[in-house]
């Protein structure tokens, strides 16, 4: 059982990486009543500082005895750190929040994000799991219209940015762009191919169905978080050159039919959506709009006129924010209150 206190003990898994460092600015910005900050990385990162309250805080190494007297662990250092230090933290009484792919189907674990099954917290044994980042924007633009008149179907492409896979495919983006306008041939490293002035219709692994590991992760989550295994998901995941923000386009199928401005009127009083739609004076969102924001912004709001209960939506969020950072902290929030 969590014990609810007046300020906690936190610490962050992972917190020179690029989505760990915007936990300890979140955690900062949203006031959450933190005792003490304890940074955890590898040995390389160990005895950095990060900067938490005009403070400089020493980053320490990643150990089994990290974890004595730390009410929450917020972990971002990827799935192989959270299968092997989750269950250690969880033993010493430590409640995770983990941001990797480590937990999010286990049938234990709940799958939570804040705007749509808050509920699923209560029944977490230290362990709680933050949804994959494309799976989270779209989750929280869906719940308002599922509650009224049931998703059946959803076909979402993504166009994600660079920042999902961190700060080395940021950094070789930039790289990559500089040798371009350079006239150099660029040299990838973090991924396949070039990315700048590209898109690549590859997210994680392939799987032998042809669809790639990070798509199968939004069919799954999203019946999972939405707790409807009847919901059609099919998804297409791209890579394009945009620093922050996640980028999708859904095609939603409903029971009952739903019109544009019904479905305008629902979302613009959604918990955690902004609705940013006014075609006529070319306002919808874009990354460089969600940069540094929490919302999850929906626009092009608009029927699809192909099938009898359709709607076309354009959904954009900061994916280290809302897509992982925030949603973590939300998330710890719940267990505070």
């Amino acid at each position: 059982m969590f014990r609810k206190k007046s300020a906690y003990r936190v610490a962050v898994v992972g917190a020179t990486g690029a989505v760990g460092a915007e936990m300890i600015e979140v955690l900062e910005e949203r006031k959450f009543p933190v005792e003490s900050l304890l940074p955890l990385a590898s040995m390389r990162s160990a005895g950095g500082t990060v900067r938490f309250h005009g403070t400089d805080v020493v980053v320490r190494e990643l150990t089994n005895e990290s974890f004595a007297n730390v009410d929450i662990a917020l972990f971002s250092a990827g799935a192989e750190v959270s299968r092997e230090y989750a269950p250690i933290a969880a033993k010493a009484g430590t409640v995770v929040i983990d941001n990797s792919s480590a937990w999010r189907m286990d049938k234990a674990v709940p799958l939570v994000v804040p705007e749509v099954n808050p509920y699923d917290v209560g029944r977490h044994q230290n362990i709680i799991a933050n949804p994959n980042c494309s799976t989270i924007q779209m989750v929280v633009a869906l719940k308002p219209l599922h509650d009224a008149v049931r998703v059946k179907r959803v076909v979402v492409t993504t166009f994600q940015s660079v920042s999902g896979t961190g700060k080395e495919a940021m950094d070789e983006l930039m790289e990559e762009c500089r040798d371009l306008l350079s006239f150099r041939a660029p040299e990838p490293k973090v991924y396949p191919y070039q990315i700048a002035f590209n898109c690549l219709p590859q997210i994680d692994d392939f799987l032998p169905t042809g669809y790639t590991k990070e798509e199968m992760k939004m069919v799954n989550e999203t019946r999972k978080i939405m707790g409807d295994p009847s919901i059609q998901v099919t998804a297409t995941t791209v890579r394009v050159p945009v620093y922050i923000g996640h980028s999708e386009s859904i095609n939603v199928e409903t029971e009952r039919k739903l019109t544009a401005n019904e479905a305008r009127a629902l979302l613009s009083t959604a918990p955690g959506v902004l609705v940013y739609d006014d075609p006529a004076h070319r306002i919808y969102p874009m990354p460089l709009d969600v940069a540094g924001k929490d919302e999850v912004y929906v626009g092009r709001i608009r029927e699809d006129e192909s099938i009898l209960n359709g709607l076309n939506l354009w959904v954009v969020a900061d994916n280290l924010r809302k897509g992982a950072a925030t949603n973590a902290v939300q998330i710890a929030e719940l267990l505070t209150r």
